[in-house]
């Protein structure tokens, strides 16, 4: 009890006194200082006393990781969709590099008395990232939602795409049309979506009697950029087929094609991951495995709100099947 007084004493600016007179809802402390109070007690991770707890506000923050890549502004949109339908809300949290982090949201979100949370991507994918405003949610039992594989540990509720079925839907195609020096252009190297991929890529070449090549495996940001300087050194290491774990780095992958000189499909094959907007009206349209967003923002909104009508929270990961969507990106491997 010293301890949490000190540290919401020093968060505030005010004595340890004052803060207990707070916490004990005695009067002689103002209404902005009360406030300030019980604000830093959200903040720092701390459960208010029962009886100064309130109830929370009718909003859910929605943290995305970026904007540029299309897949996170259309689950955004059908989860806030259906927030609103019923009668939440959404707050939307864009992170930019150098900008403002994910837990400097969690921090506003917690002072905001939000009654939950869905992150669309974030740092819990990735083992070496930040992980502690994670513990913070947790500790006030605030309703949340990951979407998008997480790392192991997080007691989260879950809705992922299935990256393992996706990794061999790409390749046994792939190596279906002929090809056999098949490269993968993956996030960083602790991103767990990417690593499951990775996984199940080798495993379905091992069970088509091939094997992968680690020379082919590159992994690097997820942009358009990254694809392209990926798909370079892939190429320029002998592959004719490219998996990418994102729609951005494929389109990448084709304009390092071309700046190469090689024709994507006839000299080149290329396959993306998620089916975001416009990706049938690229050149070549993309071949690309498509996420099931519609029934995976449902399903986190359910997840979400039976949280915030009382019930238990749920540690699950909820898996759901991608679909392979050829288009004119892949063609069988040249002579």
């Amino acid at each position: 009890m010293s301890k949490r007084l000190a540290e919401v004493a020093r968060k505030v600016g005010v004595s340890e006194a004052t803060v207990s007179r707070v916490l004990n809802d005695k009067p002689g402390v103002s209404e902005a200082t009360r406030q300030a109070v019980l604000t830093a007690l959200d903040v720092l991770g701390y459960e208010r006393p029962t009886k100064l707890r309130g109830e929370r506000a009718r909003l859910v923050g929605l943290v995305l990781p970026e904007l540029t890549n299309p897949i996170f502004p259309a689950l955004a949109e059908i989860i806030g969709g259906g927030l609103m339908q019923s009668g939440y809300t959404p707050l939307m949290c864009t992170q930019n590099a150098g900008g403002i982090t994910e837990s400097d949201y969690v921090d506003l979100l917690l002072q905001q008395q939000v009654s939950g949370v869905v992150f669309l991507g974030g740092n819990y994918s990735q083992a070496d990232a930040p992980h502690e405003h994670y513990e913070r949610l947790r500790r006030v039992n605030l309703p949340t939602v990951l979407i998008n594989a997480r790392t192991d540990g997080m007691p989260f509720a879950t809705v992922s795409t299935d990256d393992a079925a996706a990794a061999e839907q790409a390749v046994t195609h792939l190596h279906q049309l002929g090809h056999r020096r098949i490269g993968l252009l993956l996030g960083p190297a602790d991103h767990v979506p990417s690593e499951r991929k990775l996984a199940a890529a080798r495993r379905a070449l091992e069970g088509l009697g091939a094997r992968l090549d680690e020379r082919l495996v590159v992994r690097g940001l997820y942009s358009l950029e990254s694809g392209q300087a990926g798909a370079t050194r892939l190429m320029d290491a002998g592959a004719t087929a490219l998996v990418c774990a994102s729609d951005p780095l494929a389109l990448g992958a084709v304009r390092a094609a071309r700046r190469a000189g090689r024709r994507v499909p006839h000299e080149i094959s290329v396959v993306g991951f998620d089916d975001s907007a416009l990706m049938s009206c690229t050149e070549p349209p993309l071949t690309t495995v498509r996420q099931p967003i519609d029934a995976m923002g449902r399903t986190a909104i359910d997840l979400l709100l039976a949280q915030i009508n009382g019930g238990a929270r749920t540690g699950e990961e909820l898996l759901f099947e991608p679909e392979l969507v050829l288009r004119a990106s892949t063609a069988p491997l040249s002579a």
